[in-house]
């Protein structure tokens, strides 16, 4: 299932739409009385996908990012995310089951796992919508810090995508630390698209590391509701290269 197709325009064979859609009957109804959560610029999703694939990245804040962001395009469109590993062998391998049921494809965190760029490319290049999370864990809640991966950029680079920011407002504070959980209104951001050729101009070397970075500072920008120009990416990913004067320098339309 991890290499068929999920609702693309290939006509391959095609992973069975029952266990997605009752995963979202269940999760989504439930998410939408408790949190009453509402989408903003999807038709940014819509048009782009029209046109081929399209890698929909995120900053990751909590496990719940990925609940409210994937029940936001269901059930017209679906995105395939790329999920740890390790979680495929929980409950016995079930849940691996339900998760290659819904699209998702398992990654190897902290590795150049070229099977799952592969994957994730040849899903792109057949229209598919993949969803990635380039700081590999949940800012402030894993066991590692959040770090900034240029694989994401590769992957739209092999798989010929945009890549469009997208965040998960104040899904944070739904469970906090030693605290009982909480309903806060929920809202899903949709940005603007951004290509990999639209960093043609620096040295082939930093275009992947410069798309990446450009990228998830406009994911940050959407979850704060502030302009780009004010996300301080330095204290953000503070191994990462600083582009700020970069595109200063040099504005991407």
């Amino acid at each position: 299932m991890l290499d068929m197709s999920f609702g693309d325009k290939s006509g391959e064979d095609e992973i069975p739409h029952w266990c997605s859609n009752i995963v979202y009957a269940v999760i989504g109804s439930i998410s939408k009385v408790l949190w009453r959560y509402r989408v903003e610029g999807m038709q940014k999703l819509e048009e782009l996908h029209e046109q081929g694939g399209v890698v929909v990245v995120a900053n990751h804040k909590s496990f719940f990012d990925v609940v409210f962001l994937w029940c936001s395009t269901m059930p017209r469109l679906r995105i395939r995310f790329m999920a740890r590993d390790t979680f495929y062998y929980k409950a016995g391998g079930l849940l691996g089951q339900i998760f290659a049921r819904c699209g998702a494809f398992p990654v190897t965190r902290d590795s150049a796992d070229r099977t799952a760029v592969k994957r994730a490319a040849k899903h792109l290049k057949n229209g598919e919508i993949v969803g990635i999370y380039p700081e590999g864990t949940r800012r402030g809640r894993g066991n590692l810090d959040a770090s900034l991966h240029a694989g994401v950029a590769l992957i739209a680079r092999m798989g010929k995508a945009p890549m469009l920011p997208s965040t998960v407002v104040d899904v944070e504070k739904i469970k906090q630390k030693g605290k009982l959980p909480r309903f806060p209104r929920i809202t899903v951001k949709f940005g603007d698209p951004v290509t990999v050729g639209m960093f043609d101009f620096l040295p082939k070397a930093e275009r992947l590391d410069a798309a990446a970075w450009y990228v998830m500072r406009e994911c940050f920008a959407l979850d704060r509701g502030c302009p780009a120009e004010d996300v301080d990416m330095t204290a953000l990913f503070p191994e990462a290269k600083d582009y700020r004067q970069v595109f200063l320098d040099h504005p991407i339309s």
